[in-house]
Protein backbone atom coordinates (compact mmCIF):
# COMPACT_ATOMS: atom_id res chain seq x y z
CA UNK A 1 0.00 0.00 0.00
CA UNK A 2 2.98 2.22 0.63
CA UNK A 3 6.17 2.63 -1.33
CA UNK A 4 8.10 5.57 0.40
CA UNK A 5 10.36 4.09 3.47
CA UNK A 6 10.15 0.32 2.41
CA UNK A 7 12.40 -1.83 2.14
CA UNK A 8 13.83 -3.41 -1.56
CA UNK A 9 13.10 -6.90 -0.30
CA UNK A 10 11.06 -7.55 3.32
CA UNK A 11 12.51 -9.40 5.83
CA UNK A 12 9.53 -12.11 6.33
CA UNK A 13 11.43 -13.79 8.90
CA UNK A 14 12.27 -10.26 11.11
CA UNK A 15 8.86 -9.56 10.44
CA UNK A 16 7.53 -12.66 12.31
CA UNK A 17 10.23 -12.75 15.18
CA UNK A 18 8.82 -9.08 15.70
CA UNK A 19 5.29 -9.97 15.88
CA UNK A 20 6.05 -13.00 18.41
CA UNK A 21 8.02 -10.43 20.88
CA UNK A 22 4.99 -7.78 20.35
CA UNK A 23 2.49 -10.57 21.45
CA UNK A 24 4.08 -11.72 24.51
CA UNK A 25 4.62 -7.62 25.64
CA UNK A 26 1.13 -7.07 24.67
CA UNK A 27 -0.94 -10.21 26.49
CA UNK A 28 1.94 -10.02 29.93
CA UNK A 29 1.50 -5.95 29.88
CA UNK A 30 -1.10 -4.48 28.50
CA UNK A 31 0.37 -2.69 25.96
CA UNK A 32 0.63 -2.05 22.04
CA UNK A 33 3.77 -2.83 21.54
CA UNK A 34 4.98 0.31 19.03
CA UNK A 35 7.49 0.48 21.73
CA UNK A 36 9.21 -2.74 20.34
CA UNK A 37 7.56 -2.46 16.61
CA UNK A 38 8.76 1.28 15.64
CA UNK A 39 12.50 0.14 16.45
CA UNK A 40 12.55 -2.86 15.40
CA UNK A 41 11.30 -1.91 11.66
CA UNK A 42 13.46 1.04 11.47
CA UNK A 43 17.05 -0.27 12.76
CA UNK A 44 17.04 -3.45 11.59
CA UNK A 45 14.64 -4.27 9.13
CA UNK A 46 14.89 -1.42 7.09
CA UNK A 47 11.80 0.83 6.93
CA UNK A 48 11.37 4.78 6.68
CA UNK A 49 10.47 6.22 10.02
CA UNK A 50 7.14 7.40 8.94
CA UNK A 51 6.48 4.06 7.25
CA UNK A 52 7.09 2.13 10.09
CA UNK A 53 4.86 3.90 12.75
CA UNK A 54 1.82 3.74 10.16
CA UNK A 55 2.46 -0.26 10.14
CA UNK A 56 2.97 -0.98 13.72
CA UNK A 57 -0.76 0.70 14.63
CA UNK A 58 -1.94 -1.53 12.31
CA UNK A 59 0.14 -4.50 13.40
CA UNK A 60 -1.10 -4.31 16.93
CA UNK A 61 -4.60 -4.07 16.84
CA UNK A 62 -4.83 -7.92 15.94
CA UNK A 63 -2.40 -8.79 19.53
CA UNK A 64 -4.63 -6.40 21.17
CA UNK A 65 -8.25 -7.98 19.97
CA UNK A 66 -6.67 -10.87 20.75
CA UNK A 67 -5.53 -9.86 24.25
CA UNK A 68 -9.12 -7.99 24.66
CA UNK A 69 -11.11 -11.77 24.60
CA UNK A 70 -8.11 -13.84 26.64
CA UNK A 71 -8.96 -11.07 29.78
CA UNK A 72 -12.76 -10.50 28.82
CA UNK A 73 -13.38 -14.22 28.90
CA UNK A 74 -11.98 -13.60 32.51
CA UNK A 75 -13.71 -11.00 33.06
CA UNK A 76 -10.74 -8.93 33.42
CA UNK A 77 -12.24 -5.46 30.84
CA UNK A 78 -13.64 -2.69 32.27
CA UNK A 79 -15.59 -1.73 29.06
CA UNK A 80 -16.66 1.72 30.55
CA UNK A 81 -12.99 2.72 31.26
CA UNK A 82 -12.01 1.49 28.14
CA UNK A 83 -14.57 3.80 26.25
CA UNK A 84 -13.22 6.66 28.12
CA UNK A 85 -9.70 6.15 27.80
CA UNK A 86 -10.00 6.23 23.90
CA UNK A 87 -12.26 9.04 24.09
CA UNK A 88 -9.55 11.07 25.72
CA UNK A 89 -6.52 9.08 23.81
CA UNK A 90 -8.14 9.76 20.22
CA UNK A 91 -8.44 13.72 21.01
CA UNK A 92 -5.59 13.55 22.23
CA UNK A 93 -3.07 11.83 19.66
CA UNK A 94 -3.35 14.94 16.39
CA UNK A 95 -2.94 17.23 19.40
CA UNK A 96 0.61 15.15 20.58
CA UNK A 97 1.22 15.24 16.48
CA UNK A 98 0.49 18.68 16.30
CA UNK A 99 3.00 19.15 19.19
CA UNK A 100 5.80 17.45 17.84
CA UNK A 101 6.86 20.22 15.43
CA UNK A 102 6.85 23.02 17.84
CA UNK A 103 8.21 21.41 20.99
CA UNK A 104 11.85 20.53 21.79
CA UNK A 105 11.61 16.71 22.00
CA UNK A 106 14.93 15.96 24.05
CA UNK A 107 13.04 17.66 26.85
CA UNK A 108 10.14 15.94 26.17
CA UNK A 109 12.08 12.78 25.80
CA UNK A 110 13.47 13.67 29.17
CA UNK A 111 10.46 14.47 31.07
CA UNK A 112 9.00 10.88 29.78
CA UNK A 113 11.72 9.34 31.22
CA UNK A 114 11.33 10.69 34.50
CA UNK A 115 7.54 9.76 34.24
CA UNK A 116 8.72 5.97 33.91
CA UNK A 117 11.50 6.41 36.64
CA UNK A 118 8.73 7.58 39.15
CA UNK A 119 6.07 4.86 37.72
CA UNK A 120 8.95 2.40 38.54
CA UNK A 121 9.38 3.39 41.83
CA UNK A 122 5.60 3.26 42.84
CA UNK A 123 5.34 -0.05 41.31
CA UNK A 124 7.35 -1.24 44.41
CA UNK A 125 5.40 0.60 47.09
CA UNK A 126 1.61 -0.07 45.80
CA UNK A 127 0.81 -3.91 44.81
CA UNK A 128 -2.67 -4.18 43.21
CA UNK A 129 -5.30 -6.54 44.46
CA UNK A 130 -6.44 -8.84 42.24
CA UNK A 131 -10.37 -8.24 43.75
CA UNK A 132 -10.05 -4.31 43.33
CA UNK A 133 -13.19 -2.50 41.57
CA UNK A 134 -12.74 1.02 40.18
CA UNK A 135 -16.15 3.01 41.18
CA UNK A 136 -16.54 5.78 38.41
CA UNK A 137 -18.70 9.28 39.65
CA UNK A 138 -18.50 12.08 37.59
CA UNK A 139 -14.87 13.62 39.04
CA UNK A 140 -13.53 10.25 38.67
CA UNK A 141 -14.70 10.09 34.97
CA UNK A 142 -13.71 13.07 33.51
CA UNK A 143 -9.85 12.18 35.34
CA UNK A 144 -10.18 8.53 33.07
CA UNK A 145 -11.09 10.26 29.86
CA UNK A 146 -7.57 13.00 31.10
CA UNK A 147 -5.90 9.98 31.35
CA UNK A 148 -6.33 9.13 28.23
CA UNK A 149 -6.09 12.61 26.66
CA UNK A 150 -2.53 12.25 28.17
CA UNK A 151 -1.86 8.68 26.94
CA UNK A 152 -2.90 10.07 23.47
CA UNK A 153 -0.95 13.86 23.37
CA UNK A 154 2.18 11.00 24.51
CA UNK A 155 1.52 8.76 21.23
CA UNK A 156 1.76 11.50 18.98
CA UNK A 157 4.71 13.06 20.49
CA UNK A 158 7.00 10.11 21.15
CA UNK A 159 5.62 7.20 19.10
CA UNK A 160 4.65 5.34 22.20
CA UNK A 161 1.58 3.50 22.82
CA UNK A 162 -0.81 4.44 25.45
CA UNK A 163 -0.78 1.29 27.18
CA UNK A 164 2.80 2.29 28.81
CA UNK A 165 1.13 5.28 30.52
CA UNK A 166 -2.47 3.74 31.13
CA UNK A 167 -1.50 0.31 32.79
CA UNK A 168 0.10 2.05 35.56
CA UNK A 169 -1.93 5.11 35.91
CA UNK A 170 -5.41 2.79 36.15
CA UNK A 171 -3.74 0.58 38.93
CA UNK A 172 -1.45 3.29 40.97
CA UNK A 173 -4.29 6.19 40.19
CA UNK A 174 -7.54 4.63 40.24
CA UNK A 175 -6.92 1.44 42.35
CA UNK A 176 -7.88 -1.22 39.33
CA UNK A 177 -6.46 -4.80 39.28
CA UNK A 178 -3.67 -5.43 37.34
CA UNK A 179 -5.40 -7.77 35.26
CA UNK A 180 -8.11 -5.10 34.60
CA UNK A 181 -5.81 -2.21 34.00
CA UNK A 182 -4.12 -4.96 31.24
CA UNK A 183 -7.36 -6.11 30.16
CA UNK A 184 -9.19 -2.47 29.65
CA UNK A 185 -5.63 -1.13 27.73
CA UNK A 186 -5.64 -3.51 25.02
CA UNK A 187 -9.36 -2.56 24.62
CA UNK A 188 -8.43 1.62 24.11
CA UNK A 189 -5.56 0.12 22.18
CA UNK A 190 -7.60 -1.24 19.69
CA UNK A 191 -9.85 2.21 19.44
CA UNK A 192 -6.91 4.53 18.76
CA UNK A 193 -5.41 2.11 16.69
CA UNK A 194 -8.20 2.18 14.42
CA UNK A 195 -8.87 5.67 14.73
CA UNK A 196 -5.03 6.51 13.34
CA UNK A 197 -4.71 3.78 10.70
CA UNK A 198 -7.30 5.45 8.55
CA UNK A 199 -5.08 8.88 8.39
CA UNK A 200 -2.27 6.75 8.08
CA UNK A 201 -3.61 4.90 4.74
CA UNK A 202 -4.76 8.27 3.51
CA UNK A 203 -1.28 9.03 3.57
CA UNK A 204 -0.09 5.65 2.37
CA UNK A 205 2.15 5.64 5.42
CA UNK A 206 0.85 1.75 6.16
CA UNK A 207 2.68 -1.30 4.94
CA UNK A 208 -0.34 -3.78 4.54
CA UNK A 209 1.39 -6.70 4.02
CA UNK A 210 4.13 -6.30 6.50
CA UNK A 211 1.49 -4.97 8.89
CA UNK A 212 -0.67 -8.67 8.90
CA UNK A 213 2.46 -10.27 9.22
CA UNK A 214 3.24 -8.58 12.14
CA UNK A 215 -0.08 -9.05 13.86
CA UNK A 216 -0.77 -12.58 12.77
CA UNK A 217 2.52 -13.85 14.78
CA UNK A 218 1.89 -11.02 17.71
CA UNK A 219 -1.95 -12.86 18.20
CA UNK A 220 -0.57 -16.31 17.60
CA UNK A 221 1.10 -16.13 21.51
CA UNK A 222 -1.17 -13.30 22.65
CA UNK A 223 -3.33 -16.11 24.90
CA UNK A 224 0.17 -17.59 26.20
CA UNK A 225 1.34 -14.44 27.13
CA UNK A 226 -2.19 -13.15 28.99
CA UNK A 227 -2.22 -17.00 30.73
CA UNK A 228 1.60 -16.32 32.18
CA UNK A 229 0.04 -12.71 33.68
CA UNK A 230 -2.41 -14.69 35.18
CA UNK A 231 -0.66 -17.11 37.22
CA UNK A 232 2.19 -14.22 38.19
CA UNK A 233 1.44 -12.60 41.12
CA UNK A 234 0.33 -8.91 41.54
CA UNK A 235 4.17 -8.23 42.83
CA UNK A 236 5.84 -10.41 40.26
CA UNK A 237 3.81 -8.89 37.38
CA UNK A 238 4.93 -5.40 38.89
CA UNK A 239 8.67 -6.32 39.25
CA UNK A 240 8.44 -7.71 35.11
CA UNK A 241 6.44 -4.44 33.93
CA UNK A 242 9.67 -2.54 35.55
CA UNK A 243 11.71 -4.27 33.56
CA UNK A 244 10.01 -3.28 30.55
CA UNK A 245 10.25 -0.28 31.57
CA UNK A 246 13.38 -0.01 32.21
CA UNK A 247 14.04 -1.58 28.60
CA UNK A 248 12.21 1.56 27.68
CA UNK A 249 14.11 3.99 29.16
CA UNK A 250 16.90 2.16 27.45
CA UNK A 251 16.03 2.60 24.09
CA UNK A 252 14.52 6.38 24.38
CA UNK A 253 18.14 7.18 26.47
CA UNK A 254 19.33 5.74 22.72
CA UNK A 255 17.39 8.38 20.74
CA UNK A 256 18.42 11.00 23.11
CA UNK A 257 21.68 10.52 23.31
CA UNK A 258 22.68 9.70 19.42
CA UNK A 259 20.68 12.97 18.17
CA UNK A 260 20.99 16.30 18.02
CA UNK A 261 18.77 18.65 20.31
CA UNK A 262 16.00 19.49 17.88
CA UNK A 263 12.41 20.48 18.04
CA UNK A 264 10.28 18.46 16.01
CA UNK A 265 13.45 15.93 14.72
CA UNK A 266 11.70 12.46 13.38
CA UNK A 267 13.22 9.74 15.25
Amino acid sequence: MASEGLPEHRNWWGLVVTGLAVGIASGLFGVGGGIIVVPALVYVLGYGHKLASGTSLLAIVIPAAVGVVSYGVRGDVDYLLALLLAVGSIVGAPIGAWLLKRLNRRAVQWAFIAFIVIVIVSLFLVVPSRDATVHLDPIKGALVVVAGFIAGVAGGLLGIGGGVIVVPTLVLLFGASDLVAKGTSLLMIIATGFAGTVANIRHRNVDARGALVLGLAAGAVTPFSVWLSTIMSPYAANVTFSVFLVLIIVRMLRDVLSKPDSSGSAK
